[in-house]
């Protein structure tokens, strides 16, 4: 199943210039990276990515991450995959930019159909 990170540009840049990262100053804070289902992607750029430009779609293989990603309840009690690891550029299936139009960010499409 495909799991998705989204990163500002400048963190983005940091994972491909270092190999891994710690993620975003929320994953630090929190001690693990957060993540999201294709199904709770749009609602996670929405709430915490609101107006900002420069956006990244990252897509792992949550089955590769093993024993490290745990499903946890978050929003609604909805479970959320959490990475306690530092992601690594080996853990990127693929990136691609979100662009924002007329404030709302742009997924890819058929992103919902990822985890088949």
């Amino acid at each position: 199943m495909l799991i998705f990170k989204i990163f500002r540009a400048d963190e983005w840049a940091a994972l491909r210039k270092n190999g891994a990262t710690d993620g975003a100053p929320i994953d630090v804070a929190d001690g693990y990276v957060h993540f999201s289902t294709a199904e709770q992607a749009e609602e996670t750029a929405a709430k915490h990515f609101v107006g900002v430009d420069g956006l990244f779609l990252l897509a792992v293989d949550s089955d590769a991450l093993g024993d490290a990603l745990e499903w946890e309840p978050s929003r609604g009690g909805a479970l959320f995959p959490h990475l306690y690891r530092q992601l690594t550029m080996d853990d990127v299936l693929w990136a691609q930019p979100l662009p924002l139009v007329d404030g709302v960010h742009q997924f890819p499409a058929g992103l919902g159909d990822a985890s088949a």
